[in-house]
C-alpha cells in the first residue's frame, strides 16, 4: 500500500474540532489504496486547548502514529497564569483582559511568530525526515492550525523536493482574532512572509471553503488557483448510527462549540426575549463547551431557562444533537467569514435536527444549508425572521436535510476526494 506522512499538531487525545479531519481521513485512506503515516507530538509535551480520551478509541491499531516531545509556551502561560486551560480562538476561553493577558497577547503577536506552538518545529522536522526514509515516502500532507506545521513542510520542500500538500483548515493572518494580538508592522511583515511561502511553494493546497481559497489566493504573487482544491469538513457516518437517546422533558435549543464577544448575537437574544410566554415556559437553552460568563448573561437577561454543559468527548457532543429540537450556529461579524464553514455545522448537519444560522447571507455556509435544506441562515439583524422560524419550528418539527446532497459531505465520500488528490 502507498503511503502518505500526514503531519499534524491535533491528534487523539486532543479534544476539539481541529482533531477531527485528519482523525477521519486517516480512518478512511486505506480503503482507497493509502496507508497514513501519522506525526504527532507526544501527548506528555503537547499544549491542548482540551483533551478528548475517546477519541483515542478512534485510531486504527494499524495505523502508524509516531510522536516527537515539544517546547510548548503556551504551557508556561498555563503554568504562570495558574489558569487550567491553555488560551484558544483569540483568548476566547478567557472572558477578561488583565495586565497578563495584555501582555501575552502581544508576546504572542511579535516574538511567537506564526505562533506559540512553533517549539514542536525542530522535533518534527528531524523525525519526518527519518520517516521519509524508513518508509520510503514521497508525499507529505500537512495540516493546520497551528499554522507553524505548515512551516515544517516548507522546510521538507526545500531540503529534500518532496512533493508537499498544504492544507489550511483556516485563514491565517486573515482569522477573525488576528488583530487581538497587537503585531508591530515588522512582526506582521515576517507572518505575511511565511504565509505566502507556504501557498507560493507547496505543490498543493487544500482549504475548507471557496471563499478561504480565495483568501490565500490573494496571498500569493503568482496565480495559484489551479493547484488549490476545496475538500470542506464533514460527518463521519459511523458517529450518528446511535439516536435512541432519551426524551427530554423541554424543548431544546442547543448551541455547540466557542462562542465569545465577537459573535454577534443581540438580534437573536431580542427574538429569544420575543417569544410568547407560553413557548418559553418549554424552552432551554443549553450550551455545549465554554460560554464566557458575560455571553451567559446576556442569553439568561431573555427569561429563558439556560443550561451550561461545558466541554464534552465527542460521543457525548453528538448525543446532545440528537437531544435537541433546534440548533443554532453563529458566524462571527468579521471580515472574511463568508468563508467560515466549521466543522461543528457538519455535525449538525448529520443531526438532521433544524438548524438556526447566523451569518452572512452570500456566503459559503449559505450555500450549502439552502443545497441541503437543513435549516435557515438570517442576516445579523433579522430579528423578526429568526423569531418565526424558532416559533414555528418549536411549535411543529419540520423534516430537514436531503440525504443524497447530505451524503456529499460525508467524510468518507470526503476522503475519496484526498486519494483522488494523492493519485494526481
Amino acid at each position: 500500500m502507498k503511503k502518505v506522512l500526514i503531519i499534524t499538531y491535533y491528534w487523539p487525545p486532543s479534544g476539539g474540532a481541529g482533531v477531527q479531519r485528519w482523525l477521519k481521513f486517516a480512518k478512511y485512506l486505506p480503503e482507497f489504496g493509502w496507508q497514513p503515516v501519522i506525526l504527532t507530538v507526544d501527548p506528555e509535551y503537547a499544549s491542548y486547548p482540551q483533551r478528548d480520551e475517546s477519541l483515542l478509541s478512534e485510531v486504527d491499531p494499524n495505523c502508524l502514529v509516531y510522536t516527537t516531545k515539544s517546547f510548548e509556551l503556551y504551557n508556561f502561560y498555563k503554568l504562570i497564569s495558574r489558569k487550567k486551560e491553555v488560551p484558544y480562538g483569540g483568548f476566547a476561553n478567557e472572558s477578561k483582559e488583565g495586565l497578563l493577558q495584555k501582555v501575552s497577547k502581544f508576546i504572542r503577536g511579535n516574538f511567537l511568530l506564526p505562533d506559540p506552538r512553533k517549539g514542536w518545529n525542530k522535533y518534527a522536522l528531524k523525525k519526518a525526515e527519518e520517516l521519509i526514509k524508513l518508509h520510503h515516502i514521497d508525499t507529505v500532507i500537512t495540516t493546520s492550525p497551528p499554522h507553524s506545521t505548515q512551516l515544517i513542510g516548507l522546510k521538507l520542500k526545500q531540503k529534500l523536493n518532496i512533493r508537499w500538500i498544504a492544507d489550511l483548515r483556516d485563514p491565517w493572518t486573515d482569522i477573525y482574532y488576528y488583530n487581538q494580538f497587537k503585531h508591530t508592522a515588522l512582526a506582521r511583515k515576517i507572518d505575511k512572509s511565511y504565509e505566502r511561502k507556504v501557498v507560493e511553494n507547496a505543490d498543493q493546497l487544500i482549504t475548507v471553503s471557496e471563499d478561504v481559497k480565495r483568501v490565500f489566493a490573494e496571498k500569493s504573487r503568482f496565480p495559484i488557483s489551479e493547484k488549490t482544491v476545496v475538500i470542506p469538513n464533514g460527518f463521519d457516518e459511523d458517529d450518528f448510527r446511535l439516536t435512541n437517546f432519551p426524551a427530554e422533558a423541554k424543548k431544546i435549543i442547543t448551541y455547540s462549540g466557542t462562542i465569545s464577544e465577537v459573535y454577534r448575537v443581540d438580534c437573536l437574544l431580542e427574538a429569544l426575549h420575543h417569544l410568547n410566554d407560553d413557548l418559553k415556559s418549554q424552552v432551554r437553552i443549553r450550551f455545549v463547551g465554554k460560554v464566557p460568563s458575560s455571553i451567559e448573561q446576556k442569553f439568561r437577561s431573555t427569561g429563558l431557562e439556560i443550561e451550561l454543559v461545558g466541554y464534552v468527548d465527542h460521543p457525548k457532543s453528538i448525543e446532545y444533537l440528537f437531544r435537541s429540537d433546534l440548533l443554532l450556529l453563529v458566524i462571527p461579524e468579521v471580515k472574511n467569514n463568508r468563508g467560515i464553514l466549521t466543522g461543528k455545522f457538519f455535525e449538525y448537519l448529520a443531526s438532521q435536527k433544524p438548524i438556526l444560522a447566523i451569518g452572512p447571507i452570500d456566503g459559503d455556509l449559505a450555500k450549502i444549508i439552502r443545497e441541503t435544506n437543513c435549516g435557515k441562515l438570517f442576516d445579523y439583524d433579522d430579528s423578526e425572521g429568526m423569531l418565526q422560524f424558532i416559533q414555528n419550528t418549536l411549535a411543529k418539527p419540520i423534516s430537514v436535510s436531503n440525504p443524497e446532497r447530505m451524503n456529499r459531505y460525508s467524510r468518507k465520500q470526503l476522503t475519496h476526494k484526498i486519494a483522488e488528490l494523492l493519485e494526481s
